[in-house]
C-alpha cells in the first residue's frame, strides 16, 4: 500500500519583516496550498514546525492557521494534517487546542510527555496515517523541536542533551519497528538543524555548546522518509530521502534566490529500494518580490529610476526593496530624498539603505548600514565588541544567543 503526502514547514505565520507584516503573502500561499490539496487529495499534510513566528502569536496569525485547517478539511476530509512545534512555537500552546484540531482531522505534537511510570509517552509521538479505506498505510514519528530543558533528565539515559536526543530517537524508532507491517511506511518528521544543512541568516540561532547540528546517523535505515523543518532552503541532507522542504516565502534577503516549494512524496514499501520512494517539488509562486539594488553612487539614481513601474494599490502587495551603494566619499545629505523621488510611485517598500565605502586601495571594504528596522539584542551585543576594536568571539556569541533564547522562551511562556 502506498502513502501520498505533502511536506511543508517554517510557515512563520505572523512574521514582521522590517516592521511590515506578511499577512498578504501568507494568505496567498495558503490559498495556493488549498488548491494543491484539492487537486492532489493526499493522505496527509506534514507541517514540520515553526508554524508561527513567535511563541505568543497574534490572533490574526492563529486565525490564519485555523481557517486553513477548516478549509483543508472541507476540501479533503480524509486527509490528516500532522504538525510539530518548532523552536519559534510554544509546544504547550499549540497542544492546548487539540479538541479543535480533532474537528479538522488534525493533530499536533508540541513537547515530549512522560507516562505515569516516568518513561517517554511514545503513543503521542507515533501517529498512524490512513488511506481512504481507513487502512494504516504509514506511521509518522513526530519529533518537535527538542529543547534541552524539556528532554534532559527524563530518565537515567538522558543525563545531557546529546544523550537525550539519541535516546528519544532510539526508543521511538524501536517502537515504530515493532508496530509497522511490511506494507506500511515509516516517516520521521523533525524540526532540527542537521549536519551539512545550508542555513540562511533568518534562522534563529539555537545552539547547545558547539553541538547544535545533529547527525543523520540518528535515523535508522528502516525510515522511508525524513521530513525536516528549521532550515529555510529546500535541500536534501546526505541522502535523497532526508529533506528540508524549506519555508514557503523568503524570510530574509539572503533567501532571494531560494526556490520555495512544497514536496509531494509517495512511498510504496512493497517496491524495491530504487522505486519505493518518489518525490516531486511543487514550486510556490512568489507574490511579493525581494529586490536588492547594488550600484556605485553616481549610477544609483538611474538604476532606481529603471526599476519596473506600475502602481500596486495595496501596501502589503508591494515589493520589498533594499539599496546598497558604494562610495569613497561622503554621500549627499539629501540622498534619501533623492532615492524616494526616483522610486516608481506606489510600487515598492524601501526597507534599508546600505552604504559601502572603500577604505583602502586594495579594495578592502567597510560597511555602514542605515537599517530602518529596530536593533536586535544580538546586533547590540555584537556592536559592543566592535566598538572596543574586537571581532565578536563566535563562542561567546553562541552562549549569548542560547541565553537570550531561553530567557525569551521563559518570558513568553509566563505571559502566555
Amino acid at each position: 500500500m502506498s502513502v501520498r503526502f505533502l511536506h511543508t514547514s517554517d510557515w512563520h505565520l505572523g512574521q514582521f519583516f522590517h516592521n511590515h507584516d506578511r499577512d498578504y503573502e501568507h494568505t496567498q500561499f495558503l490559498s495556493w496550498l488549498l488548491y494543491q490539496i484539492k487537486e492532489k487529495q493526499p493522505h496527509a499534510l506534514l507541517i514540520a514546525g515553526d508554524i508561527f513566528d513567535v511563541i505568543n502569536p497574534a490572533s490574526s496569525a492563529q486565525k490564519q492557521l485555523y481557517q486553513f485547517l477548516a478549509d483543508a478539511h472541507d476540501l479533503a476530509p480524509h486527509m490528516q494534517t500532522l504538525m510539530i512545534a518548532g523552536n519559534h512555537d510554544s509546544g504547550y500552546r499549540i497542544e492546548q487546542v487539540e479538541p479543535l484540531l480533532e474537528k479538522f482531522n488534525a493533530k499536533t505534537v508540541g513537547v515530549i510527555h512522560k507516562n505515569n511510570d516516568g518513561q517517554i509517552d511514545l503513543d503521542r509521538l507515533l501517529i498512524p496515517i490512513y488511506n481512504e479505506q481507513k487502512q494504516i498505510v504509514a506511521w509518522c514519528l513526530a519529533l518537535p523541536f527538542l529543547r534541552p530543558a524539556e528532554i534532559t533528565g527524563l530518565n537515567e539515559h538522558t543525563s545531557n542533551n546529546q544523550s537525550a536526543i539519541a535516546y528519544i530517537h532510539q526508543q521511538l524508532i524501536a517502537e515504530a519497528k515493532a508496530r509497522k507491517s511490511d506494507d506500511q511506511a515509516l516517516i520521521l518528521m523533525s524540526h532540527a538543524h542537521m549536519q551539512g544543512g545550508e542555513t540562511s541568516d533568518s534562522e534563529r540561532p539555537i545552539v547547545v555548546g558547539n553541538e547544535e547540528a545533529l547527525s543523520t546517523a540518528l535515523f535508522d535505515d528502516v525510515i522511508d522518509y525524513v521530513a525536516l523543518g528549521h532550515l529555510h532552503k529546500p535541500q536534501k541532507v546526505g541522502q535523497e530521502h532526508i529533506r528540508y522542504s524549506g519555508s514557503p516565502i523568503p524570510l530574509s534577503f539572503s533567501e532571494i534566490n531560494y526556490k520555495h516549494q512544497v514536496l509531494e512524496v509517495t512511498i510504496d514499501p512493497t517496491q524495491s529500494d530504487d522505486t519505493r520512494f518518489q518525490y516531486q517539488p511543487i514550486f510556490i509562486p512568489r507574490t511579493v518580490g525581494l529586490i536588492r539594488i547594488r550600484a556605485e553612487l553616481p549610477d544609483l539614481i538611474e538604476k532606481i529610476k529603471a526599476l519596473p513601474s506600475g502602481e500596486v494599490a495595496h501596501l502589503s502587495a508591494r515589493d520589498f526593496l533594499e539599496i546598497e551603494y558604494t562610495t569613497d566619499a561622503p554621500p549627499p545629505v539629501d540622498l534619501r530624498q533623492q532615492i524616494e523621488l526616483a522610486l516608481p510611485k506606489d510600487r515598492y517598500r524601501l526597507l534599508r539603505i546600505s552604504r559601502i565605502y572603500q577604505k583602502t586601495a586594495d579594495d578592502q571594504h567597510n560597511e555602514s548600514k542605515i537599517d530602518l528596522a529596530p536593533p536586535t539584542p544580538e546586533s547590540l551585543f555584537a556592536n559592543i565588541w566592535l566598538k572596543q576594536g574586537y571581532e565578536p568571539d563566535p563562542a561567546v556569541l553562541q552562549d549569548f544567543q542560547q541565553l537570550l533564547h531561553e530567557a525569551q522562551h521563559d518570558l513568553d511562556e509566563k505571559q502566555g
